[in-house]
């Protein structure tokens, strides 16, 4: 099942999605809002199932699903933590830092509690003051999760995700630095995250969603040349059920809580940090690896971060190269 929420409102209108992204039927007879559906999941989901089912047989009144018309799937969320489950990124952008890496990265997993009060959507621009603030793209895979008690186990907390979307998880780099020596974390440095028009239920991922994972390619290009294709179900070092559950060791989370996996990140063939696509790599999923390996390789980084009027796509494809969540194609506007 593929959920939406149309631009109505601060919290959207809630849709069921057909599985090509090209019909929707209104689902607000059943729950106004999809926090609304969340917090009543196991008597709302059927129903929405149902309703699933129906527009798939043509039963019901549907329309043209367009996916500017959608905000993220949850506008607003009571709770968005991201996670760095991909430990290949942290270690490369904490070397372009000059930071070492803690043996403890890789037992225990890094997550920070970003801003939930307004996700952009999909099409939305990415708003960017000052470009000496290093904008950067993050590619993303994340869940959305229903009820999870304090103290639940993985298996529990992988029973309790509810769908899964995309994420470009905006960070202006070169605020992070100074914010991290304060010992207080990030704040300005993370503005608002987009998400892609539409979220999917686990099921509906068939033989792709599986071990907490989701394993086809995350397809990222900027201004319309590809980026980045990295699998988000290798080098996860931390499956979605760890991230949830860890997230929920000292606290519970409540319905619609949003969990990313930070930036989805591949190891070269050889085992290094990976190359670009152009070089027969797989690429990246930020701008802030090219800009790691560039220091490396020659000192210095080449590669620009976002500038206003740069394109940035982010789509994920099923293995007859359809889209599943839509794509999130933002430009970057002063």
């Amino acid at each position: 099942m593929k959920l939406a929420s149309l631009k109505s409102g601060r919290d959207g209108r809630l849709v069921v999605v057909s599985d090509d992204l090209a019909w929707y039927a209104e689902a607000t007879h059943i729950a106004p809002t999809l926090q609304a559906a969340l917090d009543d999941w196991e008597r709302i989901g059927p129903a929405l199932t149902n309703l699933a089912t129906d527009l798939a047989h043509e039963a019901i009144p549907m329309r043209r699903f367009r996916e500017h018309e959608a905000a993220a799937p949850l506008p607003r969320a009571y709770q968005w933590a991201d996670g760095s489950a991909y430990v290949n990124h942290v270690e490369l952008v904490r070397r372009a830092r000059g930071a070492e890496l803690p043996d403890s990265f890789w037992t225990d997993p890094l997550i920070y509690q970003g801003g939930s009060d307004g996700f952009l959507g999909a099409r939305d621009p990415i708003p960017l003051a000052d470009p000496a603030w290093g904008c950067d793209m993050e590619g993303e895979v994340a869940v959305i999760v229903g009820d999870v008690a304090q103290g639940a186990s993985r298996d529990e907390a992988l029973a309790a995700i509810r769908l899964v979307c995309l994420v470009n998880d905006v960070s202006l780099r070169n605020l992070i630095p100074g914010e991290l020596a304060k010992g207080f974390g990030f704040f300005q440095s993370k503005p608002a995250s987009a998400c892609s028009p539409v979220a999917v239920t686990p099921d509906a991922l068939g033989d792709a969603w599986r071990d907490g994972r989701l394993h086809l390619p995350l397809h990222v290009a900027l201004n319309g040349a590809p980026f980045g294709k990295a699998d988000a179900g290798v080098d996860m070092t931390f499956d979605f059920g760890t991230l949830v559950a860890h997230a929920a060791k000292t606290r519970a989370l409540s319905a619609g809580t949003v969990i990313g996996s930070g930036t989805v990140s591949n190891r070269g063939a050889d085992g290094g940090p990976g190359k670009p696509i152009a070089d027969g790599g797989l690429g990246y999923s930020c701008i802030a690896e090219v800009r790691m390996i560039e220091t490396i390789e020659t000192g210095a980084p080449v590669t620009p971060f976002l500038q206003p009027g740069d394109t940035v796509r982010i789509e994920m494809k099923d293995a007859q190269g359809h889209a599943i969540f839509g794509a999130i194609e933002q430009t970057v506007a002063a």
